[in-house]
């Protein structure tokens, strides 16, 4: 198989590798020298692309893919306008190209903060947030394509304990609506080899505990110092559902509760 990631990024550099350790070829942009190097080196087929600039297509790069990963980013700290531009240009690069199946990394953050359960179609578009949104349109004009909308994203060396050290925390008696790398990595290798039902799709770990208890867990499991204490704050109580990719890929999650990761 031939794969395409656009924006080659923690979680396309993951799942790239395991696609070279399964034999396929894999194709990757990438903003970078640093990266472009490491990436290389690999054994992937890399050309540096950024999109908020307007690039020269890159040389000799295949026209013809079976799998295409797009995890460009879009985020609140980009204009709309600049966003706009962004993914006009991804969207000018991907009509050149021919494919079976795409997958575009979105996230949960599109929800509005509300205590409510969440599925995919619990809101209207105009509740949903404008940046993110944009982006989710721009890509779903393509055929074959379905949207992931990532929870919290950890593995590796991302641990949530981590970013609260000897501070204070006000979002611990919130829901934790997280996933692993490991489990992205999965869904996303299981969504391009098996039929996908549906366009929308939220990845989210099936168990949601407190973010305390996640911080202790985690803190506890890797050695780092808990937070100063914990205090009252923002307390809406959003879960994300993410029933309907587990069912379409009759898929069992490797991390069922962020308390295991």
């Amino acid at each position: 198989m031939r794969y395409l990631i656009l924006g080659c990024g923690w979680v396309g550099e993951f799942v790239a590798k395991l696609w070279l350790e399964e034999g396929h070829e894999v194709w990757a942009s990438t903003t970078t020298e640093e990266k472009y190097h490491r990436l290389v080196a690999d054994g992937i087929f890399v050309f540096k692309q950024n999109f908020d600039e307007q690039a020269t297509p890159a040389i000799d790069l295949p026209t013809d893919f079976d799998y295409i990963l797009v995890s460009i980013p879009a985020t609140n700290k980009s204009t709309q306008d600049e966003l706009t531009s962004r993914f006009i240009r991804v969207c000018d690069f991907l009509s050149g190209v021919k494919y079976q199946k795409m997958i575009f990394l979105s996230s949960i953050g599109i929800y509005p903060d509300v205590s409510k359960e969440i599925d995919e179609d619990t809101f209207e578009d105009e509740e949903l947030q404008a940046k993110l949104l944009s982006a989710e349109k721009a890509i779903s004009r393509f055929p074959r394509t379905h949207i992931y909308r990532l929870g919290g994203l950890f593995g590796q060396n991302r641990i949530f304990a981590k970013y609260f050290q000897s501070k204070e925390c006000s979002t611990g008696d919130q829901p934790a609506n997280f996933i692993h790398l490991e489990d992205v990595a999965a869904l996303i290798r299981a969504g391009f080899i098996k039929p996908l039902q549906h366009t929308l799709y939220n990845v989210v770990c099936p168990q949601h505990p407190s973010k305390k208890d996640v911080i202790l867990a985690s803190a506890h499991k890797y050695g780092f110092e808990q937070p100063s204490a914990f205090i009252a704050g923002a307390s809406f109580q959003k879960i994300v559902k993410s029933t309907r990719l587990q069912n379409d890929l009759n898929y069992t999650f490797q991390y069922e509760s962020p308390l295991d990761f």
